[in-house]
């Protein structure tokens, strides 16, 4: 391996799991940003707007990146939850953290 380079990491096919997770948390993310577009909300809109493809399309080093990204909309002083309904932001949450979750484990067995 070259000075700097980083190990490869699993292809997201070998853990279908994860593949299933990221794209239901893209799915959760279509819908907020749907609803954030129909409010105006150019701020937010601009910060999702990448991540359900990424979440779709990346390996699973930037899938993890992704979701740590996703996972900072909630912050404690400039939340996405403060400009969007529960019924949607909930979901996003729980689909992320459970998404980070399972990253966190195949990372564990070395494959992550």
């Amino acid at each position: 391996m070259a000075e700097g380079s980083r190990p490869p990491t699993a292809a997201r096919h070998e853990s279908p799991h994860i593949d299933d997770l990221a794209l239901a948390a893209a799915r959760d993310v279509d819908r907020l940003l749907a609803e954030a577009r129909t409010r105006g909300l150019t701020r937010w809109v601009v910060y999702l707007d990448p991540l359900p493809d990424r979440l779709r399309d990346d390996d699973l080093r930037g899938v993890r990146a992704t979701a740590m990204r996703l996972r900072a909309a909630y912050g404690p002083k400039d939340s996405v939850r403060d400009v969007l309904p529960p019924s949607l932001t909930e979901p996003v949450l729980d689909a992320t953290d459970r998404l980070l979750r399972e990253l966190n484990r195949e990372a564990n067995r070395g494959r992550g």
